[in-house]
């Protein structure tokens, strides 16, 4: 069984840093396209970042040039190193992932969420 696992979030000040992980752990095959969404209080799940099996990446405005997707391969781990945070930035946030199965189909799986609040 594949499943998605964050940590790395918590209590941070304005203008401070986290970085995100998302394991993926189970049976796969690959790890296609990859992604972060977050949901704060009363509003809607929003994109965050992506990034597709090729590499290229894709940004939320609020946060472009603060935030950042990589991926490793080899620990099968997704990131997201969120810079100059906000209060606004404050929301859960959740990976999604593209996921092949050892069977060669290909199932989208998303994370539990983990919480990010930044106040000071």
């Amino acid at each position: 069984q594949v499943q998605l696992v964050e940590s790395g979030g918590g209590l941070v000040q304005p203008g401070g840093s986290l970085r995100l992980s998302c394991v993926v752990s189970g049976r796969f095959v690959n790890i296609g396209r990859s992604g972060w969404y977050r949901q704060a209080p009363g509003k809607e799940r929003e994109l965050v970042a992506t990034m597709e099996d090729s590499g290229s990446t894709n940004y939320a405005d609020s946060v472009k040039g603060r935030f950042g997707i990589s991926r490793d391969h080899r620990r099968n781990t997704v990131y997201l190193q969120m810079n100059n945070l906000k209060p606004e930035d404050t929301a859960v946030y959740s990976c999604n992932a593209d996921i092949t199965l050892t069977n060669y189909w290909t199932r989208n799986y998303w994370g539990q969420g983990t919480q990010v609040t930044v106040s000071s």
